[in-house]
């Protein structure tokens, strides 16, 4: 018992320390966001999850069909688990909340629809939903929903009308170079946008759709909700908020599942979100295998690779999209085996450097989408800069096998100026060497603002020492 009130004891101290480290620094250095700015696509952060396998929230749209020991089975996560879990998700910093495809499915993760007006009753009523979307929007998140356009039960409802079915097995696949059939479905989708006030659509199974009519789809939405997001799931050249390339999650897997690994592959979609194109950027997705199945098969500790993967998920240049359940090192293959039944009893540890490190992100526009330059890129050492009229933002993730460092020159960096890390505290200045040295241990992350100048933060020094007082008190109380 004792031990574990110790551990209770050790990670209450560390994340109040960090915390008090993350606040201090933002105030000294004065990160501030433009207010009444219009956010883009570009801005935005995206949490991936499925309404089944989250929370369940209310046993009443509960039945024969829920069974959360069953992988195959409904296991009753709903809307009101979505509302209930809202302070969870914002305290990691998300911009986005994406919940999969809502309408009535004859499988829980919404690949069997059966209607694209009614909603699935496992997930909860019309009301349920238009509560969960009201809630998220409250507290500055948005709510995205798949809208699959082929790919149905054959049990949908507009199974009956020969001439819009192109081919049939365990799903249909719409004739989507019918007219009917796309004005249907524009219909349809507008509807439901029109209806709930959702705030982006992700369009699914687009394989047999043609540019025009994604198009059309993208401009019909667009004209239901101008400030919409409209995005896919499918390599695309029609109008999508944001790229989607089928390699991304593949080559961050491979570039992040163990240490000394190849990361110049990653440098083609980083410098084209850089130059300003939204691309999606993942380790995994809902419909892939799970990242954490790769590096458990290079046998290593899997917390430290999901900070890494998250971490570089967030900061490399790009739209960060990701899965629920990777804050907990969530496992499996692709299937009901990746969508396990989320566990909130698991280490909230990653969560809360999660919400840290966006934190930083969602209150700097620099540090998101500023003028980008790497510094250097090497089997997993990966330092780049961001830059704009107003901050200098230094980022160094550390995914090798060994401590490194980096020389930064005067002559980039500037005279008489400070370096200053936002999880460590740590402040470099220029050596007699005319550099600004940078050491950061293997397998770490840290973010660093290049500011003026400005000697001791006595802020910092205060609140150190009020968690020094807390940890004093603390420790006398466990002892008694």
């Amino acid at each position: 018992m004792k031990e574990r009130k110790k551990l209770r004891l050790k990670k209450w101290l560390s994340a109040l320390t960090a915390g008090v480290l993350l606040s201090t620094t933002l105030v000294f250095a004065g990160v501030a966001n433009a207010e009444g700015k219009t956010s883009t696509m570009a801005d935005e952060s995206i949490y991936d999850l499925l309404v089944d396998r989250f929370f369940n929230g209310t046993g009443k749209n509960d039945d024969e069909q829920v069974n959360a020991k069953d992988p195959e089975m409904f296991a009753g996560g709903d809307f009101d688990g979505l509302v209930k879990k809202v302070d969870y998700v914002a305290n990691m910093g998300y911009t986005v909340i994406s919940i999969g495809s809502v309408f009535a499915t004859e499988k829980y993760d919404g690949s069997l629809i059966t209607s694209y007006e009614a909603i699935e009753p496992h997930f909860g009523t019309e009301e349920q939903l238009q509560n969960a979307i009201n809630t998220y929007q409250n507290r500055d998140m948005k709510m995205m929903v798949d809208f699959p356009i082929s790919n149905v039960s054959p049990n949908h409802e507009w199974a009956s009308q020969a001439d819009f079915v192109a081919s049939t097995n365990e799903q249909i696949q719409w004739d989507l170079s019918n007219s009917a059939v796309q004005d249907q479905l524009i219909e349809s989708a507008v509807a439901f946008v029109s209806k709930y006030g959702v705030d982006g659509v992700r369009v699914t199974n687009i394989e047999a759709a043609d540019t025009v009519f994604l198009n059309r789809l993208i401009d019909a939405l667009k004209a239901a909700k101008s400030e919409l997001y409209v995005i896919t799931n499918g390599e695309s050249d029609a109008d999508f908020d944001a790229k989607f390339y089928a390699d991304t999650a593949a080559l961050l897997t491979n570039a992040f599942k163990n240490v000394d690994l190849d990361t110049t592959v990653l440098e083609g979609h980083v410098e084209e979100a850089a130059s300003g194109t939204p691309v999606l950027s993942m380790t995994d997705t809902i419909w892939s295998d799970r990242f954490t199945l790769a590096s458990t098969a290079e046998d290593m500790y899997q917390p430290t690779r999901s900070k890494m993967s998250i971490a570089s998920t967030l900061l490399l240049p790009g739209v960060p999209v990701v899965t629920y359940g990777s804050e907990i090192a969530m496992n499996g293959t692709a299937g009901p085996e990746a969508h396990q039944y989320y566990n909130f009893k698991t280490d909230s540890e990653l969560a809360d450097y999660i919400g840290n490190l966006q934190s930083l992100l969602n209150d700097s526009d620099t540090l998101r989408t500023g003028e980008f330059k790497w510094i250097e890129n090497d089997n997993g050492y990966m330092a780049f800069e961001r830059k704009s009229d107003t901050e200098h933002w230094v980022v160094i993730i550390n995914n090798s096998s060994k401590t490194k460092r980096v020389n930064l020159p005067i002559s980039e960096i500037g005279e008489d100026k400070e370096i200053r890390g936002m999880f460590e505290s740590e402040i470099i200045r220029a050596n007699k060497d005319g550099n600004y040295t940078i050491i950061l241990d293997r397998e770490m992350v840290e973010v660093y603002q290049v500011i003026d100048e400005r000697g001791i933060n006595m802020s910092y020094i205060v609140a150190l020492g009020l968690v020094a007082v807390s940890y004093t008190h603390l420790r006398a109380h466990e002892t008694e």
